[in-house]
C-alpha cells in the first residue's frame, strides 16, 4: 500500500535540528479503509478502493449503501482507487493510517487547485504585457495570436485568456518533515494544491526514495 486519501489542514512552520525554519503543510492522512479489492482475474487490473471519513448512512443512496455493505465497511465520504501489486494480500475492511509513510523520505501530493475564475494572459500565463507608456493600447493584452491568409486560423494550445485554476495538480517529491501517528498527521515541506480543508491524495514519491 503506497497511498492514502487525506485532508489539507493548512500551513505552519517547524524548526529543524540546525535551527532553520521550514515551512510545512499539515495533512490529515487517513485512516482509510479498504472498501473493495480489484484483481486482474476479475477486473482486469490490481487495485484497492479506499474510503476516507465516515458518512451518515442516511446520506448514502441505496447502490452505495449496498457497495459498502458488501465490503463490510461503514459509509465513507470520499472514495479513491490505488494501484497495488498482485502479490499484496489486502482484503476489504483492512484499515491503513499515516504509519505507512514511516521511513519514507518524499511523497507526491495530488489535489484540486484553487479556482481563480476568468483571467487574462498576464496572470494566467505570466506574460510580460506591453509597454506601460502614454498612448499604448496593449498594456495587458496578449498581442498577435495567429497568421493572415495562411494558415488563416489560430493554432491549438495557444496561450490565451480563460478559466484559471480548479484543476487536478500534482506536486512531486515533497520532503516528509515529520509524522505524527497519534494525530494521523503528516508534515511535508512546501505547499500543496488546494484550499485549507481540501481533499488530497498522498502517495509515496515515484521518482525519489
Amino acid at each position: 500500500m503506497n497511498a492514502l486519501i487525506g485532508r489539507k489542514i493548512g500551513m505552519t512552520r517547524v524548526f529543524a535540528e540546525d535551527g532553520k525554519q521550514v515551512s510545512v503543510t499539515v495533512i490529515e492522512a487517513g485512516p482509510c479503509v479498504v472498501v473493495q479489492r480489484k484483481t486482474a482475474e476479475k477486473d482486469g487490473y490490481n487495485a484497492v478502493q479506499i474510503g476516507f471519513e465516515n458518512q451518515k448512512e442516511s446520506r448514502v443512496n441505496k447502490p452505495l449503501a449496498g457497495h459498502f455493505k458488501k465490503g463490510g465497511t461503514t459509509a465513507r465520504k470520499v472514495l479513491a482507487e490505488v494501484g497495488v501489486g498482485a502479490e499484496e494480500e489486502i482484503e476489504a475492511g483492512t484499515e491503513f493510517d499515516v504509519s505507512i509513510f514511516d521511513g519514507v523520505g518524499y511523497v507526491d501530493v495530488c489535489g484540486t487547485s484553487k479556482g481563480r475564475g476568468f483571467q487574462g494572459v498576464m496572470k494566467r500565463h505570466n506574460f510580460a504585457g506591453g509597454r506601460a507608456t502614454h498612448g499604448s493600447h496593449s498594456k495587458r493584452r496578449p498581442g498577435s495570436i495567429g497568421q493572415c491568409e495562411f494558415p488563416g486560423r489560430v493554432f491549438k494550445n495557444r496561450k490565451m485568456p480563460g478559466q484559471m485554476g480548479s484543476a487536478r495538480v500534482t506536486h512531486q517529491n515533497l520532503k516528509v518533515v515529520a509524522l505524527r501517528p497519534e494525530d494521523n498527521v503528516i508534515l511535508v515541506a512546501g505547499s500543496v494544491p488546494g484550499p485549507g480543508g481540501g481533499i488530497v491524495t498522498v502517495k509515496k514519491a515515484l521518482k525519489k526514495a
